[in-house]
């Protein structure tokens, strides 16, 4: 492990911990990934441009980085595209059954110390824990 190996780390989850509190000071709204983009699926009268923005933003900053760093955007995994189709629809459907995704819950939710969002992370958590061990055992990658 080369020096210093923490910093990006911890810059990104500080980066996004300051993202929601603004999301949440600024515009008394919960950053939760799932919810935002919804809201541009079946947007609400005045709703759509600040979602908008706020995905646009997500996809501005992932093209970004694939042009300062293309090298942490390789992919080393022998996975096709159906698994990752699948995997998509999967987390898709986890997301409408949990009432949110991991950054509503686990970073807004938990911090809002809300007991939905502290089980429902865990049984993220333990459901992800679950699927790999599962994968694991039947000879998966």
């Amino acid at each position: 492990m080369e020096p210093g190996f923490w910093i990006a780390p911890l810059v990104g989850g500080a980066l996004i911990g300051l993202s929601a509190a603004a999301m949440m000071w600024l515009h008394g709204r919960i950053a939760g990934i799932s919810g935002i983009f919804g809201g541009l699926v079946k947007p609400t009268a005045g709703d759509f441009a600040w979602r908008g923005a706020f995905v646009g933003g997500l996809v501005a900053g992932g093209l970004l980085m694939l042009l300062l760093t293309p090298a942490a955007f390789e992919n080393t995994a022998d996975v096709g595209l159906p698994l990752v189709a699948l995997a998509g629809l999967l987390v898709g459907f986890g997301t409408r059954l949990g009432s949110g995704c991991t950054s509503g819950h686990g970073v807004c939710g938990i911090s809002r110390f809300s007991p939905r969002s502290i089980v429902a992370t865990l049984t993220f958590i333990a459901t992800g824990a679950a699927a790999v061990l599962t994968v694991r055992a039947l000879g998966g990658a």
